[in-house]
């Protein structure tokens, strides 16, 4: 992409900051950590039992809150769950969230949030195969807008950078859904093979290879005589 010495690097801005960061706590500092014993009770189980066990009573048993309490902070095993997937979720996002903040080009961009994507996987497998086993359970939907909520800002910061950098001609342009299709769906589909035990998968070698070709699929077409970081491989 030629020089980036002098680049200005995107910047998080303080009230984006703030609603990203900021855990809404409704029910006090004890109703807040009751909330956390259970949503990490509920992750145990999931990673000890898998989705088979993961159960109401299972949940109940492993952290030592009753049934009742389950259901006033949660309103359901299901809002429970949903809970657990967003926090899931926002850790990931914060994750790159933090990887893009030093990048300093498009390039460094992208390669940052892949890169970001598979160290996550690698160092959080049991919430990834939380997140990879809820994408399709049928209770999502009903809190959809509490999962909004926490993943939106998010999504704001992430989506901002791409924009940027749409803008200034240095990613192509393209319909919205195909950024997320082909930045995130490579790496995403990778590490959940990984994650599944499928041997053919190692994120090492998806490392060494993913975030030069994401790279290509999305550069406009003059970065392609800009760009001078060799490729791995033909």
């Amino acid at each position: 992409m030629g020089s980036s010495r002098g680049a200005r690097r995107p910047r998080i801005d303080a009230a984006t900051r703030e609603r990203v960061t900021a855990a809404p706590n409704r029910s006090g500092t004890k109703g807040a950590a009751t909330q956390t014993r259970l949503l990490d009770s509920a992750l145990a189980v999931f990673g000890r039992e898998g989705h088979a066990g993961f159960t109401v009573h299972a949940v109940v048993a492993e952290s030592g809150v009753s049934l009742g309490s389950l259901y006033h902070h949660f309103g359901s095993f299901h809002g429970l769950a949903s809970a657990l997937y967003a926090r899931c979720m926002a850790d990931l996002l914060d994750a790159l969230i933090a990887r893009i903040e030093h990048a300093r080009t498009a390039r460094g961009g992208v390669t940052a949030v892949v890169e970001g994507y598979l160290a996550h996987a690698v160092e959080n497998p049991i919430p990834m195969r939380f997140i990879y086993a809820s994408s399709y359970a049928t209770y999502l939907p009903e809190h959809a807008a509490t999962i909004a909520a926490i993943k939106g800002p998010r999504l704001e910061v992430l989506g901002r950078f791409l924009h940027n950098h749409v803008e200034k001609g240095r990613i192509v342009v393209l319909p919205e859904p195909l950024y997320e299709m082909l930045i995130i769906g490579p790496v995403s589909e990778v590490c959940e093979r990984w994650l599944a035990g499928d041997a053919r998968y190692d994120l090492a070698i998806a490392g060494k290879y993913l975030p030069e070709r994401i790279w290509r699929s999305i550069r406009a077409p003059h970065q392609t005589r800009l760009s001078s970081k060799p490729s791995h491989g033909p």
